[in-house]
Protein backbone atom coordinates (compact mmCIF):
# COMPACT_ATOMS: atom_id res chain seq x y z
CA UNK A 1 0.00 0.00 0.00
CA UNK A 2 1.19 3.41 -0.76
CA UNK A 3 2.27 5.55 1.80
CA UNK A 4 0.27 8.80 2.31
CA UNK A 5 1.58 12.25 2.97
CA UNK A 6 0.55 15.33 3.75
CA UNK A 7 1.62 18.48 1.87
CA UNK A 8 2.21 21.59 3.26
CA UNK A 9 3.51 25.05 1.14
CA UNK A 10 5.30 27.63 3.15
CA UNK A 11 6.31 25.28 5.85
CA UNK A 12 9.55 26.85 6.63
CA UNK A 13 7.99 29.46 9.36
CA UNK A 14 5.55 30.85 10.67
CA UNK A 15 2.21 29.34 10.65
CA UNK A 16 3.21 26.60 7.85
CA UNK A 17 5.50 25.01 10.31
CA UNK A 18 3.01 25.21 13.17
CA UNK A 19 1.07 23.08 10.15
CA UNK A 20 3.76 21.13 10.18
CA UNK A 21 4.63 20.18 13.67
CA UNK A 22 0.64 19.73 14.33
CA UNK A 23 0.03 17.40 11.38
CA UNK A 24 3.57 15.30 12.51
CA UNK A 25 2.04 15.12 15.77
CA UNK A 26 -0.83 13.42 14.94
CA UNK A 27 0.94 10.82 13.38
CA UNK A 28 0.74 12.21 9.55
CA UNK A 29 4.11 12.27 7.26
CA UNK A 30 4.46 15.67 6.27
CA UNK A 31 6.16 16.66 2.75
CA UNK A 32 7.32 19.93 3.67
CA UNK A 33 7.76 22.99 0.53
CA UNK A 34 9.43 26.13 1.04
CA UNK A 35 12.33 28.13 -0.87
CA UNK A 36 15.08 27.36 1.70
CA UNK A 37 16.26 23.93 2.22
CA UNK A 38 18.21 24.55 5.04
CA UNK A 39 15.41 25.87 7.20
CA UNK A 40 13.04 22.96 6.00
CA UNK A 41 15.71 20.34 7.02
CA UNK A 42 16.24 21.98 10.87
CA UNK A 43 12.22 21.56 10.95
CA UNK A 44 12.36 18.08 9.63
CA UNK A 45 14.82 16.99 12.35
CA UNK A 46 13.06 18.27 14.91
CA UNK A 47 9.78 16.19 14.10
CA UNK A 48 11.95 13.28 13.14
CA UNK A 49 13.35 14.04 16.93
CA UNK A 50 9.58 14.35 18.38
CA UNK A 51 9.45 10.82 17.15
CA UNK A 52 7.41 12.35 13.68
CA UNK A 53 7.85 10.73 10.53
CA UNK A 54 10.73 10.98 8.16
CA UNK A 55 9.62 14.59 6.06
CA UNK A 56 10.11 14.66 2.61
CA UNK A 57 11.55 17.81 2.13
CA UNK A 58 10.99 19.76 -1.49
CA UNK A 59 12.77 22.87 -1.85
CA UNK A 60 10.75 25.10 -4.11
CA UNK A 61 9.78 28.99 -4.83
CA UNK A 62 6.09 29.13 -5.66
CA UNK A 63 6.65 32.08 -7.80
CA UNK A 64 7.90 29.58 -10.61
CA UNK A 65 5.45 28.20 -12.82
CA UNK A 66 6.72 25.20 -13.20
CA UNK A 67 6.53 25.15 -9.46
CA UNK A 68 3.65 22.37 -9.14
CA UNK A 69 5.51 20.18 -11.42
CA UNK A 70 8.30 20.15 -9.80
CA UNK A 71 6.70 19.40 -6.66
CA UNK A 72 4.35 16.64 -8.06
CA UNK A 73 7.54 14.83 -9.35
CA UNK A 74 9.49 15.16 -6.29
CA UNK A 75 6.37 12.85 -4.64
CA UNK A 76 6.16 9.99 -7.40
CA UNK A 77 9.87 9.67 -6.33
CA UNK A 78 9.49 9.33 -2.80
CA UNK A 79 6.22 7.04 -3.91
CA UNK A 80 3.90 8.39 -1.73
CA UNK A 81 -0.09 9.31 -2.04
CA UNK A 82 -1.22 12.84 -0.89
CA UNK A 83 -3.81 12.49 1.41
CA UNK A 84 -4.07 16.55 2.31
CA UNK A 85 -2.90 19.19 0.79
CA UNK A 86 -1.92 22.39 2.79
CA UNK A 87 -2.21 25.31 0.70
CA UNK A 88 0.05 28.01 3.10
CA UNK A 89 2.36 29.34 1.05
CA UNK A 90 1.84 33.44 0.51
CA UNK A 91 3.01 36.86 0.80
CA UNK A 92 1.81 40.39 0.10
CA UNK A 93 3.18 44.03 -0.18
CA UNK A 94 2.37 46.84 1.28
CA UNK A 95 1.99 50.38 -0.72
CA UNK A 96 -0.02 51.78 -2.78
CA UNK A 97 -0.14 49.30 -5.85
CA UNK A 98 0.25 51.83 -8.93
CA UNK A 99 3.36 52.67 -7.43
CA UNK A 100 5.21 49.05 -6.16
CA UNK A 101 6.85 47.17 -8.84
CA UNK A 102 4.26 45.23 -10.96
CA UNK A 103 6.22 42.30 -12.01
CA UNK A 104 6.44 41.83 -7.71
CA UNK A 105 3.06 42.33 -7.42
CA UNK A 106 2.31 39.62 -10.38
CA UNK A 107 4.17 37.17 -8.25
CA UNK A 108 1.48 37.86 -5.06
CA UNK A 109 -1.17 35.86 -7.43
CA UNK A 110 1.79 33.20 -8.80
CA UNK A 111 1.74 32.09 -5.07
CA UNK A 112 -1.52 33.30 -3.77
CA UNK A 113 -3.65 31.88 -6.35
CA UNK A 114 -2.00 29.87 -9.30
CA UNK A 115 -0.28 27.30 -7.18
CA UNK A 116 -3.29 26.90 -4.90
CA UNK A 117 -5.16 26.13 -7.23
CA UNK A 118 -3.01 24.02 -9.55
CA UNK A 119 -2.12 22.19 -5.89
CA UNK A 120 -6.05 21.89 -4.64
CA UNK A 121 -7.15 20.57 -8.43
CA UNK A 122 -3.77 19.01 -9.29
CA UNK A 123 -4.08 16.07 -6.18
CA UNK A 124 -7.99 15.84 -6.04
CA UNK A 125 -8.50 12.29 -7.59
CA UNK A 126 -5.81 11.26 -4.75
CA UNK A 127 -7.95 13.71 -1.84
CA UNK A 128 -11.35 11.18 -3.21
CA UNK A 129 -9.39 8.00 -2.94
CA UNK A 130 -7.65 8.95 0.46
CA UNK A 131 -11.11 10.57 1.74
CA UNK A 132 -8.58 13.43 3.01
CA UNK A 133 -9.02 17.07 2.77
CA UNK A 134 -7.61 20.70 1.79
CA UNK A 135 -6.70 23.46 3.91
CA UNK A 136 -6.12 26.75 2.04
CA UNK A 137 -4.47 29.49 4.02
CA UNK A 138 -6.90 32.29 3.58
CA UNK A 139 -6.88 35.39 5.21
CA UNK A 140 -9.57 37.85 7.37
CA UNK A 141 -8.36 40.27 4.36
CA UNK A 142 -10.09 37.78 1.95
CA UNK A 143 -13.41 39.44 3.63
CA UNK A 144 -12.30 43.23 2.81
CA UNK A 145 -11.76 45.44 0.42
CA UNK A 146 -7.24 46.35 0.56
CA UNK A 147 -6.52 50.16 -0.43
CA UNK A 148 -2.63 49.70 0.98
CA UNK A 149 -2.32 45.68 0.02
CA UNK A 150 -4.43 45.69 -3.01
CA UNK A 151 -3.58 42.62 -4.92
CA UNK A 152 -2.91 40.71 -1.51
CA UNK A 153 -6.50 41.41 0.11
CA UNK A 154 -8.19 40.54 -3.39
CA UNK A 155 -5.75 37.09 -3.97
CA UNK A 156 -7.07 35.97 -0.55
CA UNK A 157 -10.51 36.52 -1.09
CA UNK A 158 -9.93 34.43 -3.88
CA UNK A 159 -8.70 31.83 -2.08
CA UNK A 160 -11.69 32.27 -0.16
CA UNK A 161 -14.36 32.15 -2.48
CA UNK A 162 -12.59 29.16 -4.23
CA UNK A 163 -12.32 27.32 -1.17
CA UNK A 164 -15.85 27.40 -0.26
CA UNK A 165 -17.02 26.32 -3.71
CA UNK A 166 -14.75 22.95 -3.86
CA UNK A 167 -16.09 23.04 -0.33
CA UNK A 168 -19.37 22.31 -1.45
CA UNK A 169 -18.18 20.41 -4.45
CA UNK A 170 -15.69 17.81 -2.88
CA UNK A 171 -17.64 17.57 -0.09
CA UNK A 172 -20.20 14.72 -1.35
CA UNK A 173 -17.29 12.44 -2.33
CA UNK A 174 -15.75 12.81 1.25
CA UNK A 175 -13.28 15.12 0.69
CA UNK A 176 -12.80 17.80 3.25
CA UNK A 177 -12.26 21.48 2.27
CA UNK A 178 -11.49 24.04 5.21
CA UNK A 179 -10.55 27.87 4.77
CA UNK A 180 -8.74 29.27 7.35
CA UNK A 181 -8.84 32.75 8.03
CA UNK A 182 -6.15 34.76 10.78
CA UNK A 183 -5.88 37.99 11.46
CA UNK A 184 -2.26 39.53 11.53
CA UNK A 185 0.26 36.81 12.81
CA UNK A 186 3.49 37.77 13.61
CA UNK A 187 5.75 36.11 11.46
CA UNK A 188 7.97 36.50 8.57
CA UNK A 189 5.24 37.66 6.28
CA UNK A 190 5.12 40.91 7.66
CA UNK A 191 8.84 41.93 7.28
CA UNK A 192 8.53 40.83 3.89
CA UNK A 193 5.27 43.06 3.09
CA UNK A 194 6.81 45.99 4.85
CA UNK A 195 4.40 46.08 7.29
CA UNK A 196 4.41 47.48 10.88
CA UNK A 197 1.97 45.71 13.22
CA UNK A 198 -0.07 48.29 14.68
CA UNK A 199 -3.09 48.78 17.59
CA UNK A 200 -5.08 46.87 15.33
CA UNK A 201 -2.89 44.21 14.85
CA UNK A 202 -2.18 44.04 18.66
CA UNK A 203 -6.32 43.41 19.50
CA UNK A 204 -6.69 40.93 16.52
CA UNK A 205 -3.56 38.92 16.91
CA UNK A 206 -3.16 35.41 17.32
CA UNK A 207 -0.07 33.26 17.76
CA UNK A 208 0.99 31.24 14.37
CA UNK A 209 0.91 27.97 17.00
CA UNK A 210 -2.81 28.97 18.22
CA UNK A 211 -3.78 29.06 14.79
CA UNK A 212 -2.16 25.85 13.40
CA UNK A 213 -3.72 24.01 15.81
CA UNK A 214 -7.67 25.60 15.40
CA UNK A 215 -6.66 25.33 11.33
CA UNK A 216 -6.46 21.49 12.29
CA UNK A 217 -9.17 20.78 14.38
CA UNK A 218 -11.32 22.42 11.59
CA UNK A 219 -10.34 20.73 8.70
CA UNK A 220 -10.40 17.07 10.62
CA UNK A 221 -14.17 18.59 11.66
CA UNK A 222 -14.63 19.38 7.60
CA UNK A 223 -15.34 23.44 8.58
CA UNK A 224 -15.99 25.70 5.80
CA UNK A 225 -13.89 28.11 7.44
CA UNK A 226 -12.14 29.00 10.61
CA UNK A 227 -11.80 31.95 11.85
CA UNK A 228 -9.00 32.21 14.68
CA UNK A 229 -9.74 34.52 17.59
CA UNK A 230 -13.18 36.20 18.72
CA UNK A 231 -11.89 39.43 17.35
CA UNK A 232 -11.43 37.70 14.05
CA UNK A 233 -14.82 35.81 14.29
CA UNK A 234 -16.65 39.30 14.79
CA UNK A 235 -14.90 40.66 11.56
CA UNK A 236 -17.20 38.97 9.05
CA UNK A 237 -20.78 39.71 11.44
CA UNK A 238 -19.44 43.83 11.67
CA UNK A 239 -18.94 43.88 8.22
CA UNK A 240 -22.92 43.20 7.48
CA UNK A 241 -23.55 46.55 8.67
CA UNK A 242 -21.73 48.97 6.86
CA UNK A 243 -21.40 49.71 3.20
CA UNK A 244 -18.49 48.39 0.96
CA UNK A 245 -17.48 51.80 -0.07
CA UNK A 246 -16.93 52.96 3.81
CA UNK A 247 -15.66 49.91 4.43
CA UNK A 248 -13.22 50.83 1.76
CA UNK A 249 -12.25 54.11 2.91
CA UNK A 250 -12.11 52.78 6.60
CA UNK A 251 -9.33 50.23 5.44
CA UNK A 252 -7.79 53.01 3.31
CA UNK A 253 -7.54 55.50 6.35
CA UNK A 254 -5.67 52.66 8.69
CA UNK A 255 -3.56 51.43 6.16
CA UNK A 256 -2.51 54.23 3.66
CA UNK A 257 -1.30 56.25 6.75
CA UNK A 258 1.58 53.60 7.74
CA UNK A 259 3.65 54.51 4.00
Amino acid sequence: MTERVTLITGASAGIGAELARVFASHAHRVALVARRADRLQVLADEIVAGGGATPIIIPCDLEQHDACDQIAAALVAADVEVEFVINNAGFGMFGRAIEMDRTEQLSILDVNVRAVTDLSLRFSESLVRTGGGILNVSSIAGFLPGPGMAVYYASKAYVLSFTEALHQELGPRGVRVTALCPGPVSSEFQKRAGFEPGLDSAILNVSAAEVARLGYRGLMANKRTVLPGFGIKMVPFLLRFFPRGFIASAVARLQLRRI
